[in-house]
């Protein structure tokens, strides 16, 4: 088995290639969503980041909301790293939990934080998706109806993506059409399997 820890930034497009990567057989590891199952209600995750942050996190039914939460947090760098060390070591067990149970010959980590919090232990190849600012601002607006000063703050948040690349083993330019992302997908899928 081979884990590839793919990363990016905010809106580079690490979602779009990590749907490449599994419709060619790999196994797909979603720190984003796995985290959001972290802190459901009733879970300790979710109790512990009421206690951090607060009933003006939960929506009426209880649950959290993350926009709320989101936009109390990205602002305070010190509220992201409480948020980080309560939500983090939850994803990181079950990120081991399915690479373990895994039964695929590729496992990809599809991870905006790994480098940050620190999984390169866990991989055996770093692949960084790269998109210019101006394209990340532009999707994130689009896809997850925030503002551009959010946008800017959670980049912000994040290990800038030049760093991310020059630990890389493979690179992804996401800044083209999507043949042009799927054509460096497969290249790389291939180099992989060598």
């Amino acid at each position: 088995m081979k884990v590839i820890g793919l990363t990016g930034s905010f809106g580079t497009g690490k979602t779009t290639v990590a749907s490449i990567f599994r419709r060619l057989g790999a196994e797909i590891l979603d720190a984003d969503r796995i985290a959001h199952s972290v802190i459901r209600k009733g879970t300790t995750a979710h109790r512990k980041v009421v206690e951090a942050f607060g009933d003006g996190v939960l929506t009426g039914a209880g649950s959290i909301d993350r926009k709320k939460l989101g936009r109390m947090v990205f602002g305070n760098k010190r509220y992201v790293r409480r948020l980080n060390a309560i939500v983090h070591p939850a994803v990181i067990d079950r990120i081991k939990r399915g690479i373990e149970r895994s039964k695929k010959e590729i496992v990809v980590i599809d991870a905006p934080l790994l480098v940050e919090a620190h999984l390169m232990n866990m991989i055996d190849k770093l692949l960084v998706v790269k998109a210019s600012r101006e394209n990340q601002i532009k999707r994130c607006v689009k896809k997850f109806g925030i503002s551009k000063k959010d946008v800017l703050e959670r980049i912000g948040h994040q290990i800038p993506i030049e760093e991310k690349v020059k630990m890389a083993d493979y690179i992804i330019d996401n800044n083209g059409k999507m043949g042009e992302t799927e054509k460096q997908v497969k290249r790389i899928w291939e180099e992989i399997w060598r």
